[in-house]
């Protein structure tokens, strides 16, 4: 909190608020509002505001403003370069054997030796290639591996692209029309040899195509910090029904394959003071 203060104009009030009812409270009079979500139905609460500002990257988090309201929404651009190393960190692991069941085994020198690979000059497809798709792309890149991205633009390449990839990186936004973009379809795209990386949204990805992949040996494996449904509900629109990687997850089943993580792969100590100051260098606080 002091940080922020530093940052905005000296004679500003600025307010913590613990709970939604007082944010709500405080929406009356407020200017500017920094917070992880905002409904749609706050806006006519507050007649005054400016600014919404989130950490987040995620759109789903915020509600669009009505139009001619003036108001402006900033999204965290930041979450890149800690993603990236969470990616890095894990393509890593993987060809070196870190995942390897063999591993549990003591000093398995002998059953690892010919299925560890060094990442230099394999190659990577990103699909969206946004703030978080370019940076995971330039560290790979750093690693010597061979990187394609696409986004928007150049979508019609992708499955072309994908035909080769020994990894496939998914930093896709959670939209209706990125709902289970990567399915059985686009699964039967990759070699034997990929690893699907997932650090987007957990919506993007057919869970029960995925698993039906991994089982039947047609990807080596996959890489999930994001699911469907996830426990912490304001990342996932929630249907009622658990995710199934989640299930498996939570009954200790989940195929050995399989890394996951609680959608943590942009944590870091200075993560809050990372957005606040990318709010004051753009002009938002």
């Amino acid at each position: 909190m002091a940080l922020f203060r530093s940052l905005v104009p000296a004679r500003s009030e600025v307010k913590r608020v613990r709970s939604e009812r007082a944010f709500i409270k405080a929406l009356k009079t407020a200017t500017h509002a920094v917070t992880w979500s905002f409904k749609a139905e706050w806006y006519a609460l507050a007649p005054r505001l400016k600014v919404v500002a989130t950490p987040a990257a995620g759109r789903e988090l915020v509600a669009p403003p009505p139009q001619g309201t003036g108001v402006k929404v900033h999204f965290g651009a930041y979450h890149g370069e800690i993603i990236s190393e969470s990616v890095a960190a894990f393509v890593l692991a993987w060809a070196r054997g870190f995942f390897l069941p063999e591993m549990r085994s003591f000093w398995p020198r002998t059953e690892i030796s010919g299925k560890c690979r060094t990442v230099s000059g394999t190659r990577a497809v990103v699909a969206g290639y946004g703030h978080v798709g370019r940076k995971i792309g330039e560290k790979l890149s750093a690693l010597g591996m061979e990187v394609s991205g696409f986004g928007r633009k150049n979508l019609a390449g992708l499955p072309q692209a994908m035909r080769s990839a020994d990894w496939f990186v998914m930093a896709l936004p959670g939209t209706p029309e990125t709902e289970n973009f990567l399915d059985a379809k686009k699964l039967a795209l990759l070699p034997r040899r990929a690893v699907v990386v997932n650090v987007g949204r957990g919506g993007c990805v057919d869970e029960e195509a995925l698993l039906a992949a991994l089982k039947s040996g047609s990807i080596a494996g996959a890489y999930l910090d994001v699911c469907k449904n996830e426990p912490t509900a304001s990342f996932s629109r929630r249907s009622g029904k658990e995710s199934r990687i989640i299930a498996l997850a939570r009954k200790g089943t989940l195929p050995a394959n399989i890394v996951l993580t609680p959608h943590s792969s942009a944590f870091s100590p200075d993560y809050i003071a990372r957005s606040f100051m990318e709010m004051k260098n753009e002009g938002v606080v």
